[in-house]
């Protein structure tokens, strides 16, 4: 592709004749001939470092907030940006210029991955050709997910859009990340419908503030969101006003969810042996449904989902006819097995004091007996949650198991003992497969387990090095 017609739909500008671009990356490594290389900046990295590394391998264009190399380098393209993330992500949707006709994205602290999964499996059972993004993988239509990631990087993310389109796939669902949204990983995409979930304490290692963090999940809506394109929020979080008149602000439609919502509206839910009865007002009709899903939470993630399907197919009584079919995502509240005494075992991803909380009260009216939880908190990441988990583990379950996450850098009996200061019911068991073991074996009849925090993760990250781990084989393993 000619330079100029990359750079077309952006403000750069080169004073150079044109060239020929035959791809681009951010990683200098992976620069070959007469590719553009993005010098970005991240946490642990300066991309602006390797622009000379990158013209060695073959560069021919550069793109940065930092131009001063230009005498050096005078048959070079310096693209000056502003916004070096934001503009190479544009890049990236022009180079590859072909993506699915209809696209949502949901984002929020906790929910995003079952919402996802949950519009992509009524898209597929109303013949409609969907995928999904995100924590489990980038899953097409009911095949088995490929890599996993929240919010990819710019290149894979548009080079994945090219493909689904070019395979008739025409409708995805994205989860976005707080990080992803203000690194402009998605930017080149116009969303035609966004869902938000809820805002509860989570990466404040990266977003150091609460506010910064909701500005973050803001950009979604107010950003990459198309102008007309629907916003459905939980009516019920503490943020939604402020969300609420920043969508109708930037010209969009807002569909509210909840108990408080007043599209779809939540009045009454009822646990059942096998999930729960929910009573909704719905786009203006009073509706019983009875899902398969235990827990308040998934009432409002199928909530969301039920927004986010009617918005993007303008069929609400079409999608409803679908939702009770839905099963839970993998790690999301995920009855696992039983034990021979007939005690229930469930895996879910929280890894967050809300979504910890959210767990436990979500499956108490399904326990007939001791309700346990065995949970841990990962390394390098926010302390402040550690001991926040703790007290809330110890104030609402009865057995709790206090083992380790994913320790990453630190020493993962440092990261417990954070835990436990503010757990004193807890029994500290390092290493997890053993607290697994344990747990399961102490299981009584009518006794309930929830193992949290790796949800879906097939490994462990000790000192670097990620060792092959699963919360479900470890449960299959004992039981």
């Amino acid at each position: 592709m000619k330079l100029s017609q990359l750079i077309s739909k952006t403000k750069l500008a080169t004073s150079l004749p044109d060239m020929e671009i035959s791809g681009l990356t951010s990683d200098s490594r992976k620069v070959q001939k007469g590719f553009l290389f993005a010098a970005l900046s991240g946490v642990s990295f300066d991309g602006r470092q390797f622009i000379e590394s990158a013209i060695q391998n073959g560069a021919s264009a550069i793109l940065s907030d930092d131009i001063s190399l230009t005498e050096k380098f005078p048959a070079i393209a310096f693209l000056k940006s502003e916004n070096p993330h934001r503009d190479f992500a544009l890049l990236a949707a022009a180079f590859y210029q072909k993506q699915p006709s209809h696209i949502a994205a949901v984002t929020g602290t906790n929910g995003k991955t079952s919402i996802a999964d949950f519009t992509r499996q009524v898209l597929n059972m109303m013949n409609k050709k969907a995928a999904s993004l995100g924590t489990l993988g980038l899953i097409k239509n009911n095949e088995e997910p490929q890599y996993a990631m929240t919010t990819p990087d710019p290149i894979t993310l548009h080079q994945d859009l090219a493909e689904l389109k070019d395979e008739g796939i025409d409708y995805l669902v994205m989860e976005t990340s707080s990080h992803g949204l203000c690194q402009y990983r998605v930017g080149g995409i116009e969303f035609d419908v966004a869902g938000f979930t809820n805002l509860t304490r989570d990466h404040l290692d990266y977003h150091k503030t609460m506010e910064n963090y909701f500005n973050a999940k803001k950009m979604l809506f107010t950003t990459f969101l198309k102008k007309g394109g629907s916003a459905v929020l939980n009516a019920d979080c503490d943020v939604f006003m402020p969300l609420k008149e920043a969508c109708l602000e930037s010209g969009k439609k807002v569909i509210a969810y909840g108990r408080k919502g007043d599209v779809i509206r939540l009045i009454e839910s009822q646990a059942l042996a096998h999930g729960q009865k929910l009573k909704l007002e719905y786009y203006g009709k009073k509706i019983d449904l009875e899902i398969t899903l235990a827990g308040e939470f998934q009432a409002m993630n199928v909530l969301c989902a039920l927004g986010m399907l009617a918005e993007l197919t303008h069929e609400p009584f079409e999608v409803i006819k679908y939702i009770s079919k839905i099963h839970g995502a993998k790690g999301r509240l995920e009855l696992v097995g039983q034990t021979a005494k007939g005690a229930a075992i469930y895996i879910d991803y929280a890894h967050t004091p809300d979504a910890l909380e959210n767990v436990i009260k979500a499956l108490r009216p399904h326990c007939e007996n001791r309700l346990c939880v065995l949970f841990g908190c990962g390394g390098d990441r926010d302390k402040g949650k550690r001991p926040q988990m703790g007290k809330i583990a110890n104030d609402l379950a009865d057995v709790i198991y206090i083992t380790d996450d994913n320790p990453r850098s630190e020493e993962p009996e440092v990261i417990r003992s954070e835990i436990m200061a503010a757990c004193p019911r807890g029994l500290n068991i390092g290493n997890r497969a053993e607290a697994i073991k344990t747990a399961i074996q102490n299981l009584e009849s009518g006794d309930l387990l929830i193992i949290a925090g790796k949800g879906h993760e097939t490994g462990q990250i000790i000192k670097g090095v990620t060792h092959p781990f699963s919360d479900h084989e470890e449960v299959l393993k004992n039981i």
